[in-house]
């Protein structure tokens, strides 16, 4: 199963864009599941619902961080690719979907974008646009693996 599976299956059992997203990354963190759900709760709905940066793209920056961000805090040049690597898949979501804020692109969907969590029924996910960008975060960051 690739990431981008992997953080649909966590999207569809309840879990925020950020943690399904984070979550996809559990071996390459090597941090359980349990605890990355955790670690990103607060990620959700662009950032405790107030609609600002994308889950799937916070959890994306999760991703890339645990792969790239194992270096010296003294290390400016490590930390510099680590940053290009980062905004470069943040600019690839962005052409991709022409935003990376989470109430933009649940507008661009016809979405209302609410503080709160919504209930997830099927009509939930028929309607919310949210695992596609879920996927692509996912399958985005593997591709700097």
């Amino acid at each position: 199963m690739n990431h981008g599976q992997k953080a649909r299956e966590f999207f569809t059992k309840g879990y925020n864009c950020a943690q399904a997203t984070a979550a996809a990354f559990s071996d390459e963190a090597k941090i359980d599941v349990k605890t990355i759900l955790k670690m990103m709760a607060g990620f959700g709905g662009g950032v405790a619902g107030q609609r600002e940066m994308c889950g799937a793209v916070t959890g994306m920056v999760f991703a890339l961080s645990v792969i790239y961000g194992e270096y010296d805090a003294l290390d400016n040049e490590a930390k510099t690719e680590m940053y290009r690597i980062t905004r470069e898949a943040i600019e690839e979501f962005r052409i991709e979907f022409g935003t990376t804020s989470c109430a933009e692109l649940l507008e661009k969907a016809g979405c209302i974008a609410k503080e709160n969590p919504t209930e997830r029924t099927e009509d939930y996910y028929a309607k919310r646009p949210c695992t596609l960008f879920i996927e692509f975060a996912a399958e985005l960051a593997a591709s700097h693996l």
